[in-house]
């Protein structure tokens, strides 16, 4: 008897695609080791949905990872970011349900930003908008961005974190590949600054995922929250802000960071990630299985509904409520039965050998 897959009809949020002219664009901007990395990985929609369907995702957002789209020039930029939204938009077509789009913008071309992303929301449908931590050695939460914030915070966009390398990684990577630490680090830096800033006040009805179980957040939540008491302007609510956000669960989430990252967010803000195909497939199906044979992950499972009714800005809120601030929002945003939107798993019966799979790193 073929055992069921470990996630049931699981969203995931982390999803990325590498279509052959973004690859080609990367390469030629001599980005074919992309942050440090050996290669651009090998994706097709036909090897992502046999990884999903092995492990029972039922959609992938699909989003552009780093380093984006916007390799220096303004105008190829906003080229890039509108061929490769299309190419998304045409996979949701062509597989309806089964993929969405975190719509690229040609950052750091703020007029460009704006115009893509109303096009990505109105024309082309997309679920969301991808956001890097920073565009140009700007963070996300400098001033440079207030067009842009107002703009989705009118749409109660749904917003996508996704980390790059810092301005500084020549200094500070230690030649190794990034996303090993700065990537985490570039996460926390930009959504501190979001926080300190008060664009999270100011436009309340943005929805922001933060990728990597929160990344260093739940380590330094403490310290940023008690040197925010001792700043000048306003009182910031920092461990408020940080239950208001989403998080998913992309990568390295258990056995440590899932425990912590629950002091801080209620379950029904913490959503799926695979990170696939940047997470290679077998790393992705064993991630999968260990979260349904950890406590931490099956606590998570049990509160992973969230109501419209409960939650009025959350990634589940009810349709119309979404509808009286967005002329339109991506389909895979609105509950399918009007109510109640699963961004979380429902943890299935695994055979005991599921339980057995450790990350290639542990010593036994």
């Amino acid at each position: 008897m073929t055992p069921e897959p470990p996630l049931n009809g699981a969203i995931d949020v982390h999803a990325h695609f590498i279509t052959p002219r973004l690859r080609a664009a990367m390469g030629k901007a001599g980005h074919d080791g992309p942050d440090g990395m050996a290669a651009i990985p090998a994706w097709s929609p036909e090897e992502a949905l046999s990884t999903m369907d092995e492990t029972g995702i039922s959609t992938a957002l699909l989003s552009v990872s780093s380093p984006g789209v916007h390799y220096g020039d303004d105008g190829a930029a906003r080229d890039l970011a509108r061929a490769v939204n299309e190419e998304d938009a045409a996979l949701v077509r062509d597989h309806p349900r089964r993929f969405g789009l975190l719509a690229a913008l040609p950052l750091p071309d703020l007029p460009g930003a704006l115009a893509e992303s109303r096009r990505a929301i109105d024309e082309l449908g997309a679920d969301g908008i991808t956001l890097h931590t920073h565009y140009a050695g700007r963070h996300l939460g400098d001033p440079f961005y207030e067009p842009l914030m107002t703009e989705l915070d009118q749409r109660s966009a749904v917003v996508f974190v996704h980390p790059t390398s810092p301005p500084c990684w020549e200094a500070t990577s230690m030649a190794r590949p990034r996303p090993m630490l700065e990537f985490p680090f570039e996460t926390t830096r930009a959504v501190t600054h979001l926080i300190l800033n008060g664009v999270l006040d100011r436009y309340p009805r943005i929805r922001f995922i933060v990728p990597h179980a929160g990344a260093a957040l739940p380590a330094v939540a403490d310290r940023v929250a008690a040197f925010a008491l001792a700043m000048d302007g306003p009182p910031v609510d920092v461990l408020g802000a940080l239950r208001r956000l989403y998080y998913d669960l992309a990568v390295f989430p258990l056995p440590r960071l899932l425990p912590a990252l629950l002091t801080l967010a209620d379950t029904d803000h913490i959503l799926y990630g695979s990170d696939y195909p940047y997470t290679p497939d077998w790393v992705v199906r064993g991630h999968v299985r260990s979260h349904a044979c950890d406590d931490a992950a099956r606590h998570v499972a049990r509160g992973g509904r969230c109501s419209g009714r409960e939650h009025s800005h959350g990634a589940g809120t009810k349709a119309s409520s979404r509808e009286q601030h967005a002329p339109r929002t991506g389909p895979l945003l609105r509950a399918p039965e009007g109510d109640q939107l699963r961004v979380m798993w429902t943890v299935a019966s695994a055979e005991e050998a599921a339980c057995q799979w450790s990350p290639p790193y542990a010593t036994t």
